[in-house]
């Protein structure tokens, strides 16, 4: 079987509204690598998009869920509930940045934000919701209308449920200001919202498909005074921050503050469909019973790799891994953005390994150049490296190799990057 014979089925079968980034059919992968269906190899600086922390078939993961596989997968937990789910909460629980705090598990990122939203909300009596632009927290009608980016999740699907605002993101490549998020957040409360109308205030500590900008820690030092002063509820999105990523095990820990709640999923579970939420008890009490769960949520399979994958971020010190990582990473783009031979590469950033950079056009306008990062992601995959572009302006470059990735393997797939980005450049290729 053939990439491009699979590639027809894939068409003949699946409609056009899920895209796929390279036809090339997966057949096997270990820890940072992926083998496809025709034998060629890749170094994955994708990572599943962040599911991959710990690595493809990680052998303590694997492990657990073939244990678990032995015992039993399924009773649904609002049926029968059984230990593993209990532990996964106790531990998430423990080393949550939130004071006296529960957790419940579901199977999406998007389940475990929209799961959030309904206890803010059953936690204060108020029905509004703000998010910022650029930000990404999934496809439901109800995340989909807190995700601030129009293409392409909001095209052709209708006008988004109502109660949900956005404010300004700050980062330096918007010309946005803390000061000026912050003045719009203001403005909303006197033309849009009252203040006591507003649930939650829902923000990523690095914004994921937005372009991997950290939220600045004064913004989230406001945004936390700001809630405490209205009862509103400051809501961490750690989906794709969570689990060591960004050098500490949440990204929020990077600014001090202390969340109400938090959303995880992705590298929650080593690659198996798990995600939670995590808040003060208090609020995480105050929908009534019945009112959450779902038949798979919380999987005893999933459950298993969850706890090997806690275990295996503590044993193999995978927060510290990570900022090794992110800075040999970002250490390498900037001796790569001095360099005249390659597509210019700007604003470097990210903490830990959550680490991006932006492609621009030539010239001191710096503007973003889409077609530039199509290109080089292409190049990249000639060469073996499988590259994930994002960003407002989809010219961003981010980088989520696994943490469990080998300093050999990483100098590669950077030698890679470094080709590719060299490829792209309009003179030099063919």
């Amino acid at each position: 079987m053939t990439n491009s014979d699979l590639q027809d089925r894939r068409s003949a079968a699946i409609p056009r509204g899920i895209a796929t980034a390279y036809p090339k059919f997966a057949a096997k992968a270990e820890n940072s690598e992926i083998w496809d269906v025709e034998g060629n190899r890749y170094v994955d600086f994708a990572g599943g998009i962040a599911v991959l922390n710990t690595g493809h078939r990680h052998p303590k993961v694997i492990e657990a869920v073939k244990r678990q596989l032995d015992a039993y997968t399924h009773t649904a937990f609002q049926i029968l509930p059984y230990e593993p789910y209990v532990e996964v909460c106790e531990r998430l629980a423990a080393m949550a940045p939130i004071d006296d705090a529960k957790a419940i598990l579901f199977s999406t990122g998007a389940e475990a934000v929209e799961n959030a939203i309904k206890i803010a909300r059953a936690a204060t009596g108020r029905p509004g919701v703000i998010a910022f632009t650029g930000g990404f927290h999934g496809r439901t009608s109800l995340t989909m209308a807190l995700t601030g980016k129009v293409a392409p999740y909001k095209i052709k699907f209708g006008i988004s449920p109502a109660g949900v605002y956005h404010v300004p993101f700050p980062a330096p490549q918007f010309d946005t200001t803390v000061e000026q998020s912050l003045k719009a957040l203001d403005y909303l409360f006197r033309a849009d919202i009252g203040p006591d109308n507003v649930a939650a205030i829902i923000i990523e500590p690095v914004q994921g498909e937005g372009g991997f900008h950290p939220a600045p820690a004064d913004l989230l030092r406001e945004l936390r005074a700001i809630c405490d002063t209205h009862g509103i509820l400051l809501i961490a999105d750690e989906v794709q921050t969570g689990f060591a990523r960004t050098g500490k095990m949440f990204g929020i820990e990077h600014s001090g503050i202390r969340p109400d709640l938090m959303t995880v999923a992705k590298s929650m579970a080593g690659g198996f469909p798990l995600s939670g939420v995590v808040g003060r008890a208090e609020v995480m009490d105050a929908a009534e019973p019945g009112g959450l769960g779902g038949t798979y949520a919380g999987s005893p399979v999933a459950c298993a790799a969850a706890l090997a994958v806690m275990d295996v971020i503590a044993e193999e010190k995978l927060v510290e891994r990570a900022n090794v990582i992110g800075d040999r990473v970002k250490k390498r783009l900037e001796t790569i953005s001095v360099r005249n031979d390659t597509v210019p590469i700007a604003a470097i950033r990210g903490p830990g390994a959550m680490v991006a950079f932006d492609i621009v056009a030539e010239g001191d306008g710096a503007a973003p150049d889409a077609d530039a990062t199509k290109r080089v992601c292409q190049a990249a995959l000639d060469a073996g490296l499988v590259l994930l572009s994002c960003g407002v302006y989809g010219n961003t470059i981010r980088i989520l190799n696994p943490l469990t990735i080998s300093d050999a393997v990483l100098e590669e797939g950077l030698d890679m990057l470094e080709a590719a980005l060299k490829a792209a450049r309009p003179e030099t290729r063919e």
